[in-house]
């Protein structure tokens, strides 16, 4: 697991006013919501979250700094995101338990020139994310599959998806990856 640092702070005062005061300090209003349903209203570095969020995905484990002391587990469960001024307004953190089994969706990614594409096939990519379950220090950000060996006329499916150990597929083993057809 690569792993990545946030830093928030607890905050008390809720509400647009000290959203806004907080959005022109550089920092962000977040919620970090535990298994139990219980929330914790924190505020975070902008700069330092617009750096982390171009480089994680729904399924990549961020190790937060609470108020310097606590550091607890989390992903990036909701960000709310303002297109016309191009920037992130709030973040929704969901809190994992280090020994508890979580289930959760990983990114599905293809690597790799097919065989089939050179033969004259067209490349098609299936399903793009697959549902898994495992202990949070075994969660892989994203499956990679190398379609390098993939023919015309043939495809991969979930079973072929390697996993690190402890990872177990829960998604349709029998639903397909990546397939090469021939083009028309």
């Amino acid at each position: 697991m690569n792993e990545k640092k946030l830093s928030a702070r607890t905050r008390t005062k809720m509400g647009k006013g000290p959203a806004k005061a907080l959005r022109q300090e550089g920092r962000l209003p977040a919620v970090m919501y535990n298994g139990e349903g219980k929330s914790t209203m924190v505020d975070i570095d902008a700069l330092e979250f617009s750096k982390l969020f171009a480089t994680i995905t729904e399924s990549t484990i961020i190790d937060v700094s609470l108020d310097g002391a606590k550091d607890v587990l989390a992903f990036v469960k909701d960000v709310q995101y303002d297109i016309i001024k191009d920037q992130v307004k709030h973040v929704d953190l969901y809190v994992v338990e280090a020994g508890k089994i979580l289930r959760t969706k990983i990114q599905v990614k293809l690597s790799g020139a097919p065989v089939g594409v050179r033969q004259g096939g067209v490349l098609e990519h299936g399903t793009k994310e697959i549902e898994v379950e495992c202990l949070p220090r075994n969660l892989p950000e994203k499956a990679i599959v190398d379609v390098s060996n993939l023919e015309l006329n043939h495809s991969l499916h979930v079973k072929d998806i390697v996993l690190p150990e402890g990872v177990k597929v829960l998604s349709d083993k029998e639903k397909t990856i990546a397939t090469i057809r021939m083009a028309k």
